[in-house]
């Protein structure tokens, strides 16, 4: 079952509510559930309330359910209700009740689906937040679908939602792109590098080096004797080996190494910037992990973690007790050398987004992050925060296939496949709509053969098609869409046309579930039911007929669902497109 349009919703529970006002006067904490049953048989709803009230009332609970329906005030919405199994309760609407949704839809337009469940709840959703190292690859591309629908979807449920990238600028991980960076800039100088086989490999970092050795000449040129000097044996201490050069490059360099550091991360983050910007993907703010070290807010979070107890020391280095708060372990937030480890400055930045005054914080992560969860909620927790107000969304790694063959991703390697080329082979909409079509958290192989196909196999294609089948209807009517809003819907009596009636009706729920379980899936999945209805409709029956009233009634049911795919699109990235 699946639950019911909120408009309905609403009708009937209030008539349910009143019925049960008499057969329980003093009240009841009982509430009443409405679903949709998967057989029309069973009605348009089915209720369980008679069931939650036989321990209550002490009676059988078809019993019950026959005392509401006798005290059900009549509807003329309501064509009938009926008990059923051990104490369901049916109840079916009226035609014109269903069919009046056509009107409904085309009044509201644009806004048809958007309702007030977030009561304008200031929400932060974090997402992609990709280390700027490279290139943003197909893996990255998921968790930008996934958190920009999830984003876009929350705005329509009322939610006041800030989009934010959190930017790794500190760290290892930057260093060692500087320090690659460096070293190819030395080879264009003609020195013979022994480039580490761990260093950033692609060919992005060698272009990073030429465009610095344009800007900048030789100012950074340096002997690789120099650069290799006491470093670590590569073979033996890869790791080691590539620590000492990033050493010895800050030290030769000094603040020059900065410089060619600015380079590296400016030139990446433009580079993203730009990629997620031509993917429809924009961000309120790019948040720089820097700036917490910068501004004193690491050192600020450890200190209220210490000051209530929560940091013990340990040879040298400062533990949070995370295990406290349901980790598997405690955890090093400062080490021996006084360097802040990650997970110090990732609680300085959840603690400055509660103080930012955000009611609910939605964290987009890969599913790899998985154990970081509790750790993070715990350090909340100590620090005074609610973490129930943080939700986080696990992305699966999405696996690319060209021909049947598993593609490789490795960003170090530079063996992997960009967003960018994936979005010129297959197209913006394609790779978002592909994206979203499985559960975040479920494994998502990624086929380009399909996601290439002008076929009915082909989700986006074919939920575009009746689109544009929409649009060619009313552009051989040529009317005034317009007065279609005004035509009387009582014409729409087929069981082609039932079926369509009745999603148009569950869209707007479509759009509260998909807030409440952050699921920009299911309204895929709904588009491309509501396209297969249309689909069948539109092979089964003609629209421009010689009765003029049923002409402008298949045509008002047509703009409705035409406005209903252009919504659901619209929350998912996807275009409509008028022809195909």
């Amino acid at each position: 079952m699946t639950t019911v349009s909120a408009d309905a919703r609403t009708l009937i529970a209030g008539l349910i509510q009143r019925a049960l006002e008499q057969l329980v006067p003093a009240g009841t904490t009982a509430r009443i559930q409405l679903d949709r049953p998967k057989q029309a048989q069973h009605g348009d709803f089915a209720c369980n309330i008679a069931m939650l009230l036989a321990k209550e009332l002490r009676s059988n609970p078809r019993a019950i359910a026959q005392k509401i329906l006798d005290a059900l005030p009549a509807s003329p919405d309501l064509e009938k209700a009926e008990i059923a199994g051990a104490g369901f309760i049916n109840l079916f609407l009226t035609e014109r009740y269903k069919q009046q949704v056509v009107g409904r839809v085309i009044a509201a337009g644009s806004r048809y689906g958007s309702n007030n469940t977030g009561q304008g709840r200031k929400t932060q959703v974090e997402f992609v937040s990709a280390n700027p190292t490279g290139p943003l690859h197909v893996g990255h591309g998921r968790g930008a679908a996934y958190g920009a629908s999830v984003a876009s979807i929350l705005s329509t449920a009322g939610f006041a939602v800030s989009r934010e990238y959190y930017v790794n600028d500190a760290g290892r991980q930057m260093d060692i792109l500087a320090l690659s960076t460096w070293l190819r800039y030395l080879e264009l100088g003609g020195e013979a590098v022994g480039f580490p086989p761990n260093a950033y490999q692609g060919d992005y970092v060698r272009d990073m080096a030429a465009e610095l050795r344009k800007a900048d000449g030789t100012r950074y040129h340096r002997t690789w004797t120099q650069a290799s000097a006491c470093a670590a044996d590569v073979g033996a201490e890869p790791e080691r080996h590539l620590d000492d050069l990033i050493a010895n490059a800050k030290q030769l360099l000094d603040a020059d190494f900065d410089r060619v550091h600015r380079h590296a991360l400016d030139t990446q983050l433009n580079d993203c910037r730009e990629d997620l910007a031509e993917f429809g993907v924009s961000f309120d703010r790019w948040f720089s992990e820097r700036s917490l070290f910068t501004s004193g807010q690491v050192d600020r979070a450890v200190e209220q973690l210490e000051q209530r107890g929560h940091i013990y020391v340990q040879d040298g280095a400062k533990w949070f007790r995370s295990s406290d708060f349901g980790d598997e372990k405690d955890r090093v937030v400062q080490r021996e050398n006084g360097l802040y480890t990650y997970f110090a400055s990732d609680i300085a930045y959840h603690l400055d987004k509660f103080e930012r005054g955000f009611d609910r914080v939605i964290d987009v992560w890969g599913a790899d992050h998985h154990g970081y969860v509790p750790r993070v909620k715990g350090a909340l927790s100590a620090l005074g925060q609610e973490p129930a107000r943080l939700d986080v969304a696990l992305v699966q790694f999405a696996v690319l296939y060209r021909n049947g063959e598993k593609v490789s991703m490795s960003t170090r390697s530079g063996e992997f496949v960009t967003l960018r080329e994936l979005r010129r082979e297959v197209g913006n909409d394609a790779a978002r709509f592909f994206y979203v079509m499985r559960k975040s958290d479920q494994h998502l192989d990624f086929d380009l053969d399909l996601a290439k196909s002008q076929s009915n196999e082909n989700p986006v294609y074919y939920i575009q098609y009746a689109h544009a089948r929409v649009c060619s209807v009313l552009a051989q009517w040529g009317g005034d869409e317009s007065v279609l809003q005004s035509a009387d819907p009582a014409p729409l009596v087929s069981p082609h046309e039932a079926a369509v009636l009745k999603l148009l009706m569950e869209y707007p729920e479509v759009i509260e579930n998909a807030a409440r379980d952050l699921a920009p899936h299911s309204v895929a999945f709904f588009l491309k039911e509501l396209a297969g209805e249309f689909h069948s409709y539109y092979n089964a029956e003609r629209f421009l007929v010689e009765d003029a009233a049923l002409t402008r009634a298949r045509l008002a049911l047509a703009l409705a669902v035409r406005q209903i795919l252009r919504n659901g699109l619209a929350l998912l990235g996807v275009t409509a497109p008028e022809k195909m």
